[in-house]
């Protein structure tokens, strides 16, 4: 299935995306996607409806974050290989972890705002994993069965707030809608690989990234893993998997992004999101 919530912001509405690619409202069997609607027993009484017993959604809604009631956006740096090396970085032993504030999380084509200050806003395409049920000290041969699905991310980075600000990356990853998710949460039963999956993203139309989730360094059943020996995963948190060359700060010289710039991006079988970038006042 395609999960994904429409409406204005703040008045979403749950629904998914049928094989004609209409819009189906779901407000009639679960009251949002998030928390229990995520677990493994609602989905598989989600995915026995038959779409077109479902009020068909008329025009072009706004869509907003595939999931709501994300207690937890855990994203996880430089777990691409070449990522790393156009950084100047060294692959890491282990994964590095750090957080994107959930007030970051917006819709796939909601505007993203440059901050106040800014002169290094940069772009990230990622995969996103989605919990659908509580994780604690989970094995890496049982962690997918915790995992509801996946979505495109956009991890929008202020690189001079990141890393040449005192402390850690969280406040140049969290600024107001730096966390783009969606447009659709796709269950796991319809990603046969997901350490297989191409993915890209474009500027203005030129292509910046072009990669695939083959080159990640740790894949999503060793992160989900690995994150459950220190915290509690929830359902609706997220863990934003890291993304491949291309970005901003590794071109020569460095390209960052400024207001009136359009980014696209996209993840095979996952969709697609399109930004304008624009001035924070």
């Amino acid at each position: 299935m395609k999960l994904l919530r429409y409406g204005e912001v703040g008045s979403e509405r749950p629904g998914l995306l049928d094989a004609d690619g209409t819009i189906r409202d779901l407000s009639g069997h679960v009251p949002d996607i998030a928390g229990k609607t995520l677990d493994p027993a609602s989905l598989e009484t989600l995915s026995k409806l038959d779409p077109k017993s479902l009020p068909a959604v008329s025009g072009k809604p706004r869509l907003g974050p595939c999931v709501a009631g994300t207690g937890k956006f855990i994203c996880i740096g430089l777990n691409y290989s070449d990522h790393a090396a156009e950084t100047g970085a060294t692959v890491p032993p282990e994964p590095i972890i750090f957080m994107k504030a959930s007030s970051a999380i917006v819709g796939p084509d909601d505007d993203v705002l440059i901050p106040r200050g800014s002169e290094k806003t940069d772009w990230e395409v990622e995969l996103a994993v989605i919990i659908g049920k509580t994780a604690k000290y989970v094995s890496e041969a049982d962690a997918l069965d915790y995992v509801a699905g996946y979505a495109v991310a956009h991890d929008v980075s202020e690189r001079a707030f990141q890393a040449e600000r005192q402390g850690q990356w969280t406040k140049g990853k969290s600024c107001d809608t730096f966390g783009p998710t969606g447009p659709w949460l796709v269950t796991k039963d319809e990603v046969a690989d997901p350490q297989n999956l191409k993915m890209w993203l474009t500027v203005n139309g030129k292509t910046m990234q072009n990669g695939s989730t083959k080159t990640m360094v740790y894949g999503v059943a060793y992160l989900v893993s690995y994150l459950s020996q220190f915290m509690s995963l929830h359902p609706g948190d997220i863990i934003s998997t890291g993304t491949p060359p291309g970005v901003g700060l590794g071109m020569k010289p460095p390209v960052f992004l400024k207001a009136g710039d359009v980014v696209e991006l996209g993840i095979e079988g996952l969709g697609q999101q399109k930004q304008t970038f624009r001035a924070d006042v």
